[in-house]
């Protein structure tokens, strides 16, 4: 069962344009909710991305983020309007405070009968989902831990099948990830997250670097085949 693409680019087009200030913009209530949320509870300098909803069309039934993706809601609330009727989105939050104030913007967008939010580590939740025989997900997208992406890609594949799309946030550190010699931490878990990428045979994937108001980053985007 597929969405309408172009309905699709509709959807990225206005969230594009509200964050980017365009002069057709036009007020998102329940976007700026999490915003304002977030800011008001101080619990982390934050910068709304939708890649989601821009790059990926729903083409089946059910959508997994994964851990600290979660976060306000933000980009749950992008790829849960853009899921099919009977669409599902599973998405896996560390923090018990940000699930709670996820699951309330999730809820005042009207959300949340197509929004699962699982609390508690995602290496801990991801093996409960295979064992519950949940999946395979059409779309799978990692914004967590980066010291764990290499573990949260296996993990991946186990949940995927073949047309799958895992895309990966904030992993090219501001092109530390380049550096062997580095000792950033998050940069170390990139480098090996895109050297197991790199040499699975099961999978095609690409890099894309971004520039925006937290610097110089980056995602993955990852198709297995």
């Amino acid at each position: 069962e597929a969405t309408d693409p172009a309905h699709l680019l509709q959807v990225a087009h206005a969230r594009e344009a509200h964050h980017h200030g365009a002069e057709d913009d036009r007020p998102d209530q329940h976007l700026d909710q999490v915003d304002e949320g977030i800011a008001q509870r101080k619990l982390l300098a934050f910068e709304p991305v939708g890649y989601s909803d821009r790059l990926i069309p729903a083409t089946k039934l059910d959508f997994p983020a994964v851990d600290r993706g979660t976060f306000g809601g933000y980009s749950s609330i992008c790829m849960a309007r853009a899921l099919p009727a009977g669409g599902r989105l599973i998405t896996l939050e560390y923090e018990p405070k940000h699930a709670a104030v996820a699951q309330a913007n999730i809820a005042h967008a009207r959300l949340d009968d197509r929004v699962e939010i699982r609390i508690g580590p995602a290496l801990s939740t991801l093996p409960m989902l295979a064992a519950e025989g949940r999946g395979p997900f059409d779309l799978i997208f990692l914004d967590a831990t980066k010291e764990e992406y290499p573990q949260y890609f296996d993990w991946s594949m186990k949940l995927a099948r073949p047309g799958t799309v895992i895309i990966a946030d904030n992993i090219v550190r501001a092109g530390e990830v380049a550096n062997a010699a580095t000792e950033n931490v998050m940069a170390q878990g990139a480098r090996r997250f895109h050297e197991k990428v790199a040499a699975d045979p099961r999978v095609r994937a690409t890099a894309i670097q971004t520039v925006g108001t937290k610097g110089h980053d980056g995602f993955a985007l990852i198709r297995v085949i």
